[in-house]
């Protein structure tokens, strides 16, 4: 084909044997190519391999126009944007042409009668492939001739045309994508007398504007993208479209934390200063991912609007500002993100998650808070033996197991308090976690190869996991996260203004 981008007329191009194809056909070929060759189709997708991406890669060879459904943040654009990567690098089309005709299958006026003047000496020019994707957000304010086309007044006037000629017609972005890729996403928000206008386009391969007998068969790939049709009342994909529509693939979200992992890992923006300067552990790569998690299982998220994977990805990111902002105030060379600076994931929650009535009422940041909590609760038992099994096993066996966190309780219920300051730095927070009794103890003896920061971390993990099971109490307010006794705590609830206690049982403050 590169030898062929030389040419530069009709007569030129038929020398080289070019032959026309359509695009279904061309990304058909295209794809056959890479599935042989053992090529990634669609790199960057993560958690699709066995599901969207084979079910795409099916709906492409049979030359279908595809429907994406599901939730937000689940990479339907993206993947549609990639079908580029399967086109033709370059493909010829006659200069001047407002719709890309191809100069062995002219299917416009002006390529027609240009053709017809010159011949073989008609001109062409080269496209490349990202030239031939085009894409429209459906709104309720986009119209027909935005779409398709309409006719242009000022062009009748400015070339002395009547409206009967069919010259007068300004295409819409559809015929302008012709030998292309189309893609119209949150296709529900579309009236439905605009989605009526695309029956033919979709069934017959031709455009009506304004009356014209005008059969204009063009040559396009059609991608749309929607949420399920109950999630919100906006609006539905009418029913004779949807079933013009050949293929319709669902999309959802990581099924697992290590796809969830790799997806933020790939599309976090974090700088090279940030990386050399802050440590971020897999312990807290997870806390993060499973707070997405916990939303999608949330009752007091609303599910029909989902979560989508920019909110553990905003999250990623905000972690480590948090972190790097405490780095720049203690005039630290290097930290790691510690548990209590994923309080600065807060805003990246609260702008993420719709919420139905009863989280309206606790309120966005508690149901932030709340979700970060039963992250914690979820992860602490990959790590350290889960407490609730410690309690069941303590009432069916007579002789009692030793329990690893009894030291560490016992020590809050002496009246002791652990008062962690947000800022603090990490010389001072290791400190004051060495003075928690038993709780260095258990974290060497469960990880005994940790070095001194990654052992203070999963000392932090204990006593946040503590309080997420109760045993321990959590207030977190203004600049600081306070552990004490549980039934100290209980006592004092709703003592200090502007404090509340969470679905866990302990007290949080402060915003």
């Amino acid at each position: 084909m590169n030898k062929d981008i030389q040419a530069k007329t009709i007569g030129q191009l038929k020398k080289t044997g070019y032959k026309p194809r359509s695009i279904k056909e061309e990304i058909r070929e295209n794809l056959i190519k890479k599935l042989a060759s053992g090529e990634t189709t669609f790199p960057g997708i993560i958690g699709y391999e066995d599901s969207v991406i084979p079910d795409t890669e099916t709906a492409l060879l049979s030359r279908h126009n595809i429907l994406f459904l599901g939730l937000r943040g689940q990479a339907k654009t993206r993947i549609a944007r990639q079908m580029t990567d399967l086109l033709d690098e370059f493909i010829p089309v006659i200069t001047g042409s407002e719709i890309n005709d191809d100069p062995l299958h002219p299917i416009s006026r002006y390529a027609l009668e240009t053709i017809a003047e010159k011949g073989d000496e008609t001109p062409i020019h080269w496209i490349h492939r990202s030239e031939r994707y085009g894409e429209k957000l459906a709104t309720p304010d986009v119209s027909v001739a935005d779409l398709i086309g309409d006719i242009d007044p000022i062009k009748a006037a400015n070339l002395r045309l009547t409206f009967a000629d069919e010259r007068v017609i300004h295409y819409g972005i559809i015929p302008k994508s012709n030998r292309g890729i189309f893609v119209i996403n949150e296709l529900p928000d579309l009236q439905a007398r605009i989605q009526v206008a695309l029956f033919n386009i979709l069934q017959e391969g031709d455009i009506q504007i304004r009356g014209f007998k005008l059969r204009l068969p063009l040559d396009i790939l059609f991608v749309f993208t929607a949420n399920p049709e109950d999630y919100t009342n906006r609006g539905s994909i009418v029913t004779p479209l949807k079933d013009r529509i050949e293929s319709q693939i669902l999309t959802h979200y990581p099924k697992t934390i290590e796809d969830s992992l790799a997806i933020t890992e790939q599309e976090a923006n974090i700088t090279k200063k940030q990386s050399e300067k802050i440590k971020i552990s897999d312990l807290i790569k997870r806390l993060i991912e499973q707070v997405a998690f916990e939303a999608r299982a949330s009752e007091m998220v609303d599910q029909k609007s989902g979560v989508s994977a920019r909110l553990p990805i905003a999250a990623f990111e905000n972690a480590v500002s948090t972190a790097e902002r405490r780095l720049i105030i203690n005039k630290e060379k290097q930290t790691q993100v510690w548990i209590s600076d994923l309080n600065g994931i807060i805003p990246s929650i609260t702008g993420k998650v719709e919420l139905v009535y009863e989280g309206e009422q606790e309120g966005p940041y508690q149901v932030a808070f709340n979700l970060l909590n039963k992250a914690i609760r979820t992860q602490f038992v990959q790590y350290f033996p889960n407490p609730d099994s410690l309690k069941k096993r303590r009432s069916a066996q007579k002789e009692q197991q030793p329990n690893p966190y009894r030291t560490i309780i016992n020590w809050f219920d002496k009246g002791n308090t652990l008062d962690l300051l947000f800022n603090i730095s990490d010389s001072e927070k290791i400190q004051l976690l060495y003075k928690v009794d038993g709780l260095f103890g258990l974290v060497k003896k469960t990880f005994p190869h940790a070095n001194e920061k990654e052992s203070a971390l999963l000392m932090e993990l204990v006593l946040h996991g503590l309080s997420a099971y109760s045993l321990i109490s959590k207030k977190v307010s203004d600049g600081k996260t306070e552990f004490k006794d549980l039934m100290g705590s209980m006592l004092n609830i709703g003592n200090e203004p502007g404090s509340f206690e969470d679905e866990e049982g302990f007290e949080q403050e402060g915003y």
